[in-house]
């Protein structure tokens, strides 16, 4: 009988919504050719990505400093970037499809990403900025998760009990140690 797993509910709607966004490689191909390719589906995926990211930095800041109470990207950016200076950095490959994406970039510049504002405008605005909701956005806002959820999980991501893995995103190969064998399946032990 296996013993029950870790609580992992921001890691397991991170999966969810990569196996959305697969899913969606079968209508549109993932390639830099349609990145303005946009439609209802990736408006959904843009929302809720974008949406979970709030959630997942909001918990992580408070782990970082629980007296700190930020309400907006911004804020976040503020105590993440000096707690986390690799987030900024991170490329977030998808092998399958050749293509790299770093989410959390702009913030090097004190900016907030270019699909964090997609999906604000797609949110507040859909009539005029419906176009914003494409693949590039999407796909660029689902890596930014990514990344967020493996920062809240540092500790699991580091010890291997992040399972299952994820199908389309990886990691650095720099940000990867090994293969555990767990009683949950073939996890990566991560160095973040």
């Amino acid at each position: 009988m296996l013993k029950e797993g870790p609580k992992l509910l921001h890691w397991n709607y991170f999966l969810a919504l990569e196996s959305d966004l697969e899913r969606l490689s079968r209508y549109v191909e993932f390639t830099k050719d349609n990145y303005k390719t946009y439609s209802l589906e990736m408006a959904h995926l843009l929302l809720a990505a974008s949406s979970e990211v709030d959630v997942v930095l909001k918990g992580l800041c408070n782990r970082v400093d629980s007296k700190k109470k930020p309400d907006n990207i911004d804020g976040y950016r503020e105590i993440l970037r000096p707690k986390f200076p690799r987030l900024c950095e991170m490329q977030i490959r998808i092998p399958r499809f050749a293509l790299d994406v770093i989410p959390w970039e702009n913030w090097q510049s004190d900016k907030n990403p270019n699909w964090w504002r997609a999906y604000n405008k797609v949110k507040h605005d859909r009539a005029e900025f419906f176009k914003l909701a494409n693949l590039q956005n999407t796909v660029a806002a689902i890596a930014g998760l990514f990344v967020a959820t493996m920062y809240l999980y540092k500790e699991e991501a580091e010890n291997g009990s992040l399972v299952p893995l994820p199908n389309l995103l990886t990691l650095p190969k720099d940000c990867t140690r090994a293969l555990k064998q767990t009683d949950f399946g073939i996890t990566l032990v991560y160095r973040l």
